[in-house]
């Protein structure tokens, strides 16, 4: 005889035991899916932040060269190397893959969000970060004239005007990087999202 509680019948000890295994094979699908999906988006945003690394090198190189710097070459390029790649990866997961997760985020925005990130914090950053510890390492040793008062800036920028052009490549090849890896991203979060929803 069934057991009513509210007016609904129990499930039988059959129906109980046949759920349980379907349960549990479904929250194992999920944990794989969610598993895939984080070892994909870390090994993408890790190469993006690489990929700001080598630019924040080449930075580095460019300003030392121009301003004829030879000492602290560790000091400098330390930091040119950990601190490019370390903004990219913090910028990346507040304004890319946080946004992903909360589902507030389009396809086109997610592109935007990303190549903005591989322009700032790829090679913006990392060329005004070697301006300024090469300059200061210029004016420290006087390897380079100083500048005129008043014309600081545009002194130091015509002494580098010709070399610096060569950012160029680490702009496009962060841009690149950045659309690829949001795109690959996105479409790694809609096809777990899917395939979560179908298992439901």
């Amino acid at each position: 005889m069934a057991t009513y509680t509210h007016g609904q019948p129990s499930p039988s000890g059959g129906d109980a035991k046949l759920r349980r295994p379907m349960v549990i094979e479904i929250l194992e699908k999920k944990i794989e899916y969610l598993r895939k999906e984080k070892t994909l988006n870390i090994y993408g945003t890790a190469v993006f932040g690489t990929t700001a690394s080598f630019s924040g090198v080449l930075a580095n190189f460019i300003f030392r060269h121009c301003f004829k710097v030879k000492h602290d070459a560790l000091k400098t390029y330390t930091s040119l190397t950990t601190l490019p790649f370390l903004s990219t990866i913090v910028a990346y997961k507040l304004f890319v893959t946080d946004a992903l997760y909360s589902g507030n985020i389009s396809k086109e925005n997610c592109v935007l969000r990303s190549s903005l990130i591989g322009i700032v914090c790829g090679v913006l950053y990392p060329s005004a970060l070697a301006f300024t510890k090469n300059g200061r390492l210029a004016v420290k040793y006087h390897t380079v004239p100083l500048p005129p008062k008043g014309r600081v800036l545009h002194y130091w920028l015509t002494l580098c005007q010709t070399e610096i052009k060569a950012m160029v490549i680490p702009l496009v090849f962060q841009t690149v990087v950045g659309v690829f890896n949001c795109l690959q991203h996105y479409a790694i979060f809609e096809s777990t999202l899917e395939k979560t929803v179908y298992e439901d």
